[in-house]
């Protein structure tokens, strides 16, 4: 009898310890999502913080070209208004988030065409190195985003796979979702129409 009950409580300790190293698993990987998630916003806020002195520099060449300085300014206020919350995150909120960011990306696109018009300011020290700085930050963007897939897959998974399943349902350990690339940026671009 006695050796039944010891049998039984080892058994339960280890069922225990069985559960808190996979809930720990669980949560290691769940913070490994929201670092990736806070260095996706992290480079995107870089970009966005480059956006005025860029636009400060081609405003002094580019003095007919008020549309597209003003588009490019108000993109970075929307998709600076937009944050995600890592303890919160949706599909929904990161298409919202995803969609401000490429309408900026676009309103980027639109000003470096129009500078093309503009060869003082193509020979610019200052506007070279924001460009610069510009296509640098656009490789951080590509690799946060890059480490943030990476990341919800592996959290994703084990979320997914028997037996953390079990422990993930019970402790409400839910599916991340991934970055989806735009519609727009499933098309290639209309040459004729950047140039027109």
């Amino acid at each position: 009898m006695k050796k039944g009950i010891i049998v039984i409580l080892a058994l339960v300790i280890l069922a225990v310890v069985w559960g808190v190293g996979i809930y720990n698993g669980l949560v290691s990987k769940q913070e490994g999502v929201s670092k990736a998630i806070g260095n996706v916003q992290t480079a995107f806020q870089k970009r966005a913080d480059l956006i005025p002195n860029l636009v400060a520099t081609v405003k002094n060449y580019a003095e007919y070209e008020a549309g597209t300085l003003t588009a490019v300014v108000e993109a970075r206020a929307k998709a600076t208004s937009v944050t995600l919350d890592p303890e919160n995150l949706t599909e929904e909120s990161l298409k919202t988030y995803m969609n401000a960011q490429n309408e900026l990306s676009g309103a980027l696109s639109r000003l470096l065409v129009t500078v093309e018009q503009y060869p003082d300011l193509k020979a610019n020290q200052n506007y070279l190195d924001l460009q610069s700085q510009l296509e640098g930050c656009e490789n951080s963007i590509a690799n946060a985003r890059r480490e943030w897939q990476e990341a919800v897959q592996t959290y994703n998974t084990s979320v997914r796979k028997f037996p953390a399943n079990i422990i993930a349902g019970m402790f409400g350990f839910e599916k991340s979702p991934y970055f989806e690339a735009s519609e727009e940026a499933q098309q290639a671009p209309d040459v004729k129409v950047l140039f027109e």
